[in-house]
């Protein structure tokens, strides 16, 4: 099953939706704010992308929590994107072991192919 993360109300999951929904690919939404990511999935995605790609540092959340000059670890930031889920980079799209994030349609047409969830 393929999952798509993120908050509903975010332009880029409404373009993932609408790009999924046209090429008829399955998937179920994670609505981060209803059903929060554990501490273990989200250390499990940044150990698969990095937390450089995982974590939003130009959104808001990121921005009122002033931490941009504190020089948190990888640890203390995570510890952070599990209180504040709407400071992951937005959409996450996981596949099994395989994990995509932002919003890229060519990406996107790749990584389906390369799963055969897309002809």
């Amino acid at each position: 099953m393929l999952y798509l993360i993120g908050i509903p109300n975010c332009n880029k999951i409404k373009d993932t939706r609408s790009w999924l929904e046209e090429k008829g690919i399955t998937y179920e939404f994670v609505h981060v704010k209803k059903e929060p990511l554990s501490k273990d999935e989200i250390s499990d995605l940044a150990h698969k992308v990095g937390v450089d790609v995982l974590v939003n540092t130009r959104g808001t959340t990121y921005r009122k929590l002033e931490i941009k000059d504190k020089n948190l670890s990888d640890e203390e930031l995570l510890e952070l994107v599990h209180e504040h889920q709407s400071m992951l980079k937005r959409p996450i799209l996981v596949l099994e072991e395989s994990v995509l994030v932002g919003f890229d349609e060519e990406a996107f047409e790749q990584f389906a192919k390369q799963h055969e969830i897309l002809d």
